[in-house]
C-alpha cells in the first residue's frame, strides 16, 4: 500500500508477480515504470492522481549520456515489455494520470494487458496509448482534453510497417471527450471499438491505414455513441485541419462499421461528415469496407460520405440517414 507522499515506482519495484500495488488518494508527482508480469497497480479512484514532478530531473554528467526514461520521454505510467517477450497480465486501474508531456499511460510490448478506470486528461500528446502489443483490453477510462488522441492504438509509433494482429484487443465504455481525435487505430487488424461515448472532439474515431502490406483492418467499429465532434484542430503533416469528423476510415480494408449512432457534425474539412471512407493520404484505397445498420442525423457535408470508387467493393447497407455523398448510400 502506498500513502501520499510515499513512492509508487518504490512499491512497483518492490512487487513481484501477481501483487497489487494499492495506492491511495493523493498526488504523487512522479513517473512510473511497470516492467514486472502480472501486477496491478490500482488506486483509490479519482483522488488518486499522478502528476509530472515539481522540479526537473537532474542533468547526466558531464561527457554521460542521460538514460531515457518513462519520464524524461514524456510519460506519466509505462508498462513495457522486451522486444521479444512480451510482458504479460498487467492491469492499471482506478487513478487519473495528467499534466504529461506526451502520454499519461504508455504501453509497448505487452500482452492481455488491462487498462480500466484510468483518467488521463491534459497530457500533450495521448491520454492512453499502446504499440507492438496484443489483446489489450481498455474499458471504462475517461481520456479528456489530451493533445492527441484520447486513446490512440498502433502497430508502431514510429516507423512504416504493415498492419499487426492484435489478436482481439478490445476498447469498450469508454469516454473520449476534447481531444483533437478521441481514438485512433493505426495500421491494426482483429479488433473492437465498441459502445464508446465519442464526443467533442475534433474527429471522433479515425481507423488509420496506408500502402503497407498487410493492410490495416478486419476489424469492428461498433454501438459507439459518437455526438458533435465539431472542435477545430489545424493541419498537420499527415492531415488536413479536422472539424466535425464522426468517424473516418482512411486505407483500411474489410472494417465492419456498425449499430453505431453518429449525430451532429458539422464542417468542410476533406474528412468532415458522419461516417466518412477517404483514400489514405499516400494513396491507399479504403476497400472492401461493410457500413450497415448505422443511425446519423444532422451530419454536414453528409452523414455518409464515400470518396472511393464504384470499384473499391465498399458496402453500404440498412443505414437510417437522410444525405450522402454520393447520393443514394442511405
Amino acid at each position: 500500500m502506498v500513502h501520499a507522499g510515499e513512492s509508487i515506482q518504490k512499491a512497483v519495484n518492490a512487487a513481484k508477480a501477481g501483487d497489487t500495488v494499492f495506492v491511495l488518494a493523493g498526488t504523487y508527482r512522479e513517473s512510473v515504470t511497470v516492467k514486472t508480469a502480472g501486477l496491478t497497480l490500482r488506486g483509490a479512484g479519482p483522488g488518486t492522481v499522478i502528476q509530472p514532478p515539481a522540479k526537473k530531473t537532474k542533468p547526466a554528467p558531464h561527457g554521460k549520456k542521460a538514460a531515457v526514461t518513462c519520464l524524461s520521454d514524456g510519460n506519466g505510467i509505462c508498462v513495457v515489455g522486451g522486444k521479444t517477450k512480451p510482458l504479460t497480465g498487467v492491469t492499471v486501474s482506478d487513478l487519473k494520470v495528467t499534466g504529461f508531456a506526451r502520454s499519461g499511460l504508455f504501453s509497448m510490448g505487452t500482452d492481455r494487458l488491462t487498462v480500466k478506470r484510468v483518467i488521463a486528461e491534459h497530457n500533450g500528446q495521448w491520454g492512453i496509448a499502446q504499440e507492438h502489443s496484443t489483446r489489450g483490453l481498455f474499458r471504462n477510462n475517461t481520456a479528456l482534453a489530451n493533445g492527441d488522441a484520447g486513446l490512440f492504438l498502433a502497430n508502431n509509433v514510429k516507423a512504416e510497417q504493415g498492419a499487426t494482429d492484435s489478436k482481439g484487443a478490445v476498447a469498450d465504455h469508454n469516454r473520449l471527450q476534447g481531444n483533437r481525435i478521441g481514438i485512433t487505430v493505426r495500421r491494426l487488424r482483429n479488433l473492437a471499438v465498441t459502445n464508446n461515448y465519442v464526443t467533442g472532439n475534433c474527429a471522433g474515431v479515425f481507423v488509420v491505414g496506408d500502402e503497407n502490406k498487410p493492410r490495416a483492418g478486419a476489424l469492428t467499429v461498433s454501438d459507439n455513441l459518437v455526438v458533435q465532434n465539431n472542435k477545430y484542430c489545424p493541419k498537420t503533416a499527415r492531415l488536413p485541419y479536422l472539424k466535425g469528423s464522426g468517424i473516418v476510415l482512411t486505407g483500411t480494408e474489410k472494417a465492419l462499421v456498425t449499430r453505431n449512432r453518429v449525430t451532429g457534425h458539422q464542417g468542410k474539412s476533406p474528412l468532415s461528415g458522419g461516417i466518412v471512407l477517404f483514400k489514405s493520404f499516400v494513396g491507399a484505397p479504403s476497400e472492401k469496407n461493410r457500413i450497415t445498420g448505422n443511425r446519423l442525423a444532422d451530419n454536414s457535408p453528409a452523414d455518409l460520405v464515400n470518396q472511393e470508387t464504384v470499384k473499391s467493393g465498399n458496402a453500404f447497407t440498412g443505414n437510417s440517414c437522410r444525405a450522402s455523398r454520393p447520393a443514394g448510400l442511405c
